[in-house]
């Protein structure tokens, strides 16, 4: 396949992903507590213009390097202060992302195993979230991925000897030294180990005495040293706590997000639906076509393109996305912490096999691929069934809100699968891949959708825009802006004003030493009642919970000037509501006058 086809691949594929992952994408208010945490380093930096040393909540905050907070900030500047800003960096990395997949599987299995690929890594339900969603995932995804792809392309040629195939390494080193700065040193230790455990497997360990070395060592260096140095110099203690507390000890001995070796199974089967059952085929159809069980009119022409020592391309790309795929979802495993977005940087060579998947399907004989097509239709009609017990059978207040959503994304898968069955029914030559993919393709977009309404109808479980935007008018210079007993990231990026932690530390507990955060932090109630007389203008945001307690232990008397979810704002001074106190607030919670309901 020509590189101008496939650039063109690229470039369509990019654009269509990012019209997908754009689309109301500054709707949602950020949710808690991630999003929050990010937009506000991100702000401070530019408040500070201070680009070395991360702050949250203006506390020194080392937990993440600095490469997101850098191109959300960048993106606060150009687009203004908003939730758009804050997730266009993972718009942007997700969109460029799916670009890479699919040249990279139109350059292992041909044009249209790529596009598919391509597509089933745009319209998957994990890919698609987090796409939409402000964290350093989607950073660290796509410059592993982009590094993993240039080794691929180096790779091609023998010894790593031709010139393009010295600049494609060190392209791949800069990918790297990218996705330390924008999560940490596991872009690097991962992608070597899928590197050289390919290299290995495939009888070319010396191939990697003769890597350019040199080069990559010193553009690794020149990109990612810099910032690292600066802040160990500005800061001491944060390599010891970066390296040794944020990597190491959470790696082997961290308990929070507690899950079993089993979490990422669940998780890679439903983030990858529909998409994901087409993958065993397209693992059988890479057997066959490698051990040549396929007919030659079955086969792409550059499936046969020859690499290094002779060896047919097909059978290292089977290797290849195999051991990508192994190495990450082993890795993140073994730990007991693990949330589902770390499965990301794995996702696209499960895509490309995906994508193989449903080229290889449109070529089966009629009888085998109704067959299967009758199975990929009854599961999803099993989901919708499950899905909709599910629905009615949680009682829980956040299901009840989402269940419209859940239950059409439901039907959308089931109607696209259906459709390809009745497709695959009634063919008589065979189909287009994209015959089959197409009603799949519509089934996804539409479930995708309402998996966005969701988020924005979880949006009083889950963040809190609304009780900030209230709470802004009554914020003068010198007020007190406290949360009890917890802590609400997007706070002060909505308020513009820092925010005073009551019994609480949460995420900046490991800098609480430090002497700029000493100013927000209240250890006892009796300090936070001491505080609530003494200054004329103190805000505290509680739990619904609490609110019986703080009433007692507050004087004066608070106010209630805000509700959100299970949160409310109470204010120190008597207030008047003009025209009315809001909805959520009135009844048991406070009077028409503003003072609390006896």
């Amino acid at each position: 396949m020509s590189r101008t086809n496939r650039a063109r691949l690229a470039a369509g594929c990019l654009l269509g992903a990012a019209i997908i992952f754009f689309a109301g994408l500054g709707r949602p208010p950020l949710f808690e507590p991630d999003e929050g945490r990010y937009a506000e380093v991100a702000r401070e930096m530019l408040l500070r213009s201070d680009l070395v040393t991360p702050r949250n909540d203006f506390v020194r905050y080392f937990e993440k390097p600095p490469l997101v907070y850098w191109t959300t900030a960048a993106a606060l500047r150009v687009c203004g202060h908003n939730e758009f800003a804050v997730r266009m960096q993972a718009a942007l990395f997700s969109a460029g992302e799916v670009a890479i997949t699919a040249d990279l599987g139109a350059a292992m299995f041909g044009l249209t195993a790529g596009l598919l690929g391509g597509l089933a890594l745009a319209l998957s339900p994990l890919f698609f979230a987090f796409a939409r969603f402000a964290t350093p995932d989607p950073a660290l995804a796509f410059f592993i991925t982009a590094g993993l792809a240039s080794f691929w392309y180096a790779a091609r040629s023998p010894g790593f000897a031709a010139r393009r195939a010295r600049l494609l390494m060190l392209a791949a080193a800069a990918m790297l030294a990218l996705g330390t700065l924008a999560k940490g040193p596991v872009a690097l230790a991962l992608a070597g180990a899928i590197a050289l455990a390919w290299l290995i497997a495939q009888r070319r360990a010396r191939d990697a005495i003769r890597l350019p070395w040199l080069g990559c060592v010193a553009v690794y260096l020149a990109i990612a040293a810099p910032w690292f140095a600066l802040a160990a110099y500005r800061n001491p203690g944060f390599l010891e706590f970066f390296f040794v507390h944020e990597h190491l000890h959470r790696y082997l001995a961290n308990n929070e997000h507690q899950w079993g070796p089993w979490f990422f199974i669940p998780v890679v089967i439903g983030g990858a639906w529909p998409w994901i059952f087409f993958a065993p085929i397209g693992i059988v159809a890479m057997r066959e076509l490698d051990a040549g069980a396929a007919s030659a009119a079955d086969t792409s022409a550059d499936a046969h393109a020859d690499v290094a020592g002779g060896r047919p391309q097909l059978r290292a790309a089977i290797l290849y996305l195999e051991l990508w795929f192994a190495i990450i979802f082993i890795f993140f495993s073994i730990p007991s912490s693990k949330l589902g977005e770390y499965i990301l940087p794995a996702m696209p060579p499960l895509a490309i096999l995906c994508g193989l998947g449903l080229e290889r399907f449109a070529r089966m004989p009629r009888w085998r691929a109704r067959r299967i097509a009758a199975a990929f239709a009854l599961i999803n009609l099993a989901l919708v069934v499950a899905v909709t017990v599910a629905a009615y059978a949680i009682r829980a207040p956040v299901v009840a809100t989402l269940r419209r959503d859940a239950l059409a994304a439901a039907a959308a898968l089931a109607s696209g699968a259906l459709a390809a069955f009745v497709i695959t029914g009634r063919r008589r030559d065979r189909p287009a891949a994209w015959t089959l993919a197409a009603p799949l393709a519509i089934g996804a977009i539409v479930a995708l959708g309402a998996l966005a309404k969701a988020r924005e109808d979880a949006a009083p479980f889950t963040s809190y825009r609304g009780i900030s935007r209230v709470i802004s008018p009554y914020l003068g210079v010198g007020c007190v802006l406290a949360s009890y007993h917890h802590q609400i990231q997007a706070l002060p990026f909505y308020t513009g004003v820092r925010e005073v932690l009551v019994g609480y530390r949460g995420e900046l507990a490991p800098f609480g030493d430090s002497p700029d955060a000493a100013p927000i932090f209240l250890a006892t109630d009796p300090r936070l009642a001491q505080v609530w007389r003494a200054r004329s203008c103190v805000i505290v945001i509680a739990n619904r919970a609490d609110v019986p307690h703080l009433r007692n232990l507050l004087m004066p008397a608070p106010s209630i000037i805000g509700c959100e979810g299970k949160k409310i704002a109470l204010f120190n001074r008597p207030v008047r509501w003009f025209p009315a106190p809001p909805p959520a607030c009135a009844g048991e919670f406070a009077t028409s006058d503003g003072n609390p309901a006896k």
